[in-house]
């Protein structure tokens, strides 16, 4: 997908490509901002799934890109595992916020998002992660995010969840079932808060990353939202 900004302020999204299991669906509008939806067209990510992503946001364009129903992550019938990677590379501004991820029993997924960022760029990358459904353990899940601004490192993070004796301990999710993170990467000065599970930390080359933990994903997403 690539959004640029056109002649009347508009962010116009000029190239459009998708498939199953995940389709690409922009939102009929005029304006300053582009919305574009994601939607799993099929259950997806199932065990052997590779799954791949490219956004590109020109200078001056503006994205919301979001989901519109919660993924679940299956395994499949041949017991591989399955992966994700999103790349944007970002000169405007983006915002990527997908619905809550559930991390099923025996499901076994890598997703990586890399974002590249010129010196005015800005980024709100929000994920918030359901360990396992309702009266279920939660399957393998790593997730990673890098993200650099003209080639330079502003965050190399990596989250692993799935090991009961990690997530249920101080020093991982402290028995917490649902995680959400949002990464800032703006120009708004935000001072190291945090709150009863949660955490708001500014990073040392600029923005800032916020961590909530909670028992359902409505409180976890109210603590980000008011970040």
């Amino acid at each position: 997908m690539v959004v640029e900004l056109d002649s009347h302020g508009n962010s116009v999204v000029r190239v459009l490509r998708s498939q199953t299991p995940l389709t690409l669906v922009p939102a009929r509008r005029v304006g300053p901002t582009a919305l574009v939806h994601l939607v799993s067209s099929v259950t997806s990510p199932l065990g052997g799934d590779a799954l791949e992503l490219t956004v590109e946001v020109g200078p001056g364009a503006s994205l919301d890109l979001r989901g519109v129903a919660a993924t679940l992550m299956l395994p499949g019938p041949t017991g591989l595992p399955s992966s994700s990677l999103v790349r944007f590379s970002v000169e405007g501004s983006v915002r990527y916020l997908p619905e809550p991820t559930v991390v099923t029993s025996r499901a076994h997924h890598t997703a990586v998002v890399e974002a590249e960022l010129d010196g005015h760029a800005e980024l709100l990358l929000r994920e918030v992660l359901v360990l396992g459904r309702a009266g279920e353990s939660a399957g393998i899940l790593s997730s990673t995010v890098r993200a650099t601004r003209c080639g330079k490192p502003l965050l190399h993070q990596q989250l692993s969840v799935g090991t009961p004796s990690i997530d249920s301990s101080p020093a991982g999710l402290a028995g917490k079932r649902v995680i959400g993170t949002a990464l800032m990467l703006d120009e708004v000065p935000r001072a190291s808060d945090g709150g009863e599970w949660w955490n708001l930390v500014p990073l040392a080359a600029g923005g800032t990353l916020a961590t909530a933990l909670g028992e359902d994903v409505v409180t976890v997403t109210r603590v980000l939202d008011a970040i």
